[in-house]
Parts: C-alpha cells; structure tokens; sequence
C-alpha cells in the first residue's frame, strides 16, 4: 500500500507570500554564513542538512490524498490538491487510469473545490465513482458548478461520473481494497475510513474533533484504528486552541493525536488538516512539539510522527 499526500491544509488553501521566502531565504543566508561554504559541494551538503521548513515546505492545498492498494485509483477528498493529482494523472498519457473512485469525508467547501479543475474529469472514456455517506453528495457537487459560480456543469465535464450512497454500518470493496467506516463528531457530520489490503491497514481520518469522551477505555475509534500501520489524523489545533478559543469547531489537537495512537498501537501517525494560517516555520515547531510530547506521554511508546505535507509519498 502507497498513500500520496496532494493537499494537507483546512478549512481554505494556506497563501505564500513573497515576505515569507524574503524570510526564509533570510534564514538560510544566516545559517549558510556560520558554514563558511567554498564550493558546491559543500552547499549540497548544507541545504541536505537543512530542517525541513528551510529546504521545503508543507504545501498550500486543501484535502486531498490518494491510497493506491489495489488495480484502481483510490481518493479521498477533492480539495484543491485533486488539481495537481489529476495534472499528474493527465501526465501518463494513454496510461491515464480510465477508473477512478474519489471517497468523501464530507461535504464542506474545503473538501470538495478541487473537482472542477480536476482534468481527468473533462476526458471522456474516464469513469469516476464518487462514494460518501452523506445523502446529498451528488447535489453538493451539481450545485458547486452551477451558473453562476461555473462555467462549466457536472453533467459537461466529459467523463463518466456516478455517485454512490454508503452505509458506515457495511464494509465495502473499492479499488481493490477493503473499506470500512466510522461517524465522526463534526459540524454536519464526517466519516472517517479504513483501507486494509494484505494484512495492511490505513486510516483516513480527517475532521473530526475528540473531545473528554475520547479517554473512555472503550472510546469506538480505537478499535476502528487499532494496529493501524498509518493513521491519518486530523490535528489542526494545538491544546490551547482546542480547549479555550476553537473548542467544538470540529478539529482535534496534535496532542489527543498522540495519546489515541499510542493507545490502539498505531505504528505511524501522520497529523493532517494543518491550520491554514501557520506558515512552513509553525508547521516545523509544531511537529518538533507534537514528537516532544509523545516522550512526555510515554517516554517507552514506538510511535513515528510525521506532519504531512503536498508531495509525502508514505509506502506501507
């Protein structure tokens, strides 16, 4: 199983500004004094040592993340990440897939504005499966290219698109993997999903805020991620956050994060949903502190932490 990150951010695309690479470029100019770089060698080997928020970035995309387990392309959400997906898609020519399935957490603006720049979509003989547990799905994206917010209908697009209605209660075959589900606290309602193909589990779980009824010892999501080789996890919030200023807005903390996987023996956890307007620095610290945290937690716990980012290709 191989899960590729394509958007990692909430609520709406993160912006980058021309002041934060002033920054950054900054940062590295500082760092690269202290080096007394003489030649290229040496500056390859400087930016390899590097901290991530310097030689890189966690990218600006709203949700979207591609589980390939099977023979078929499997994806969940369609934020703005779906672009680049199908972009790269479109890039394999007459290898494009011709069968692609695109599983929904839930319905809000974030998790659904990527489809209509999705190419894929406009080239007939493509035929697209979009899944979800909500009973308006295939409204929710009818009405998002409507006139007049776009030019363009579902009913236009090209290809062959055809929604499906699921039940959290039955597990279900798709792609080539088996799926299953789970409700999850959040305005409106999300779900979160189980992907498991020879003996390997991953879980999808974005959206969704765990709040005091989380510590209980038969809490349901922690046999829904029990020995989960990766759990995608939405950790927007620090506690500070989650507890006083945002509290029942719907997203969890990097904390509770920890403590549920460390719980139901998560091998690794990827936090997801990153707060919009925390830039490549915050992001930095704020996964540095999510892997201190897990040693104050259980200092004994095997537990590797990574804040996805566009462009993670996680291989399980």
């Amino acid at each position: 199983m191989k899960v590729t990150f394509w958007g990692c951010r909430g609520s709406l695309p993160a912006s980058y500004s021309g002041s934060q690479t002033k920054h950054k470029v900054k940062r590295v100019l500082e760092l690269a004094i202290d080096h007394g770089l003489q030649n290229h060698t040496q500056i390859d080997n400087f930016i390899r040592l590097l901290p991530f928020d310097l030689q890189s970035g966690y990218g600006t995309n709203t949700p979207c993340v591609q589980v390939d387990g099977g023979e078929e392309i499997v994806i969940c959400d369609a934020g703005s990440g779906i672009r680049d997906l199908g972009q790269m898609l479109v890039g394999m020519g007459k290898n494009i897939p011709r069968k692609i399935h695109i599983l929904m957490s839930h319905l809000h603006w974030d998790h659904i504005q990527g489809f209509p720049f999705f190419v894929p979509a406009y080239i007939q003989g493509v035929h697209i499966n979009i899944y979800g547990c909500h009973d308006n799905v295939e409204e929710t994206f009818v009405r998002q290219q409507r006139t007049p917010t776009f030019p363009v209908a579902l009913r236009d697009m090209g290809s062959h698109i055809e929604f499906h209605t699921l039940d959290p209660s039955k597990s279900y075959s798709i792609g080539g993997m088996e799926v299953s589900i789970i409700e999850q606290p959040h305005p409106g309602t999300s779900y979160g999903f189980r992907f498991v193909q020879d003996n390997k589990k991953t879980i999808y779980s974005t959206d969704a805020e765990h709040s005091d009824d989380a510590q209980s010892p038969d809490y349901p999501f922690l046999k829904f991620i029990e020995a989960a080789d990766l759990l995608i996890f939405d950790a927007q919030f620090n506690l500070a956050d989650h507890l006083f200023t945002k509290q029942n807005w719907g997203h969890s903390s990097n904390l509770i994060a920890v403590e549920l996987a460390v719980r139901a023996g998560v091998k690794k956890l990827c936090l997801f949903h990153s707060e919009h307007s925390f830039n490549d620095e915050e992001l930095h610290k704020f996964e540095l502190d999510t892997k201190r945290y897990l040693k104050i937690y259980n200092e004994h716990a095997i537990l590797d932490i990574v804040l996805a980012h566009d462009g993670l290709s996680i291989d399980i």
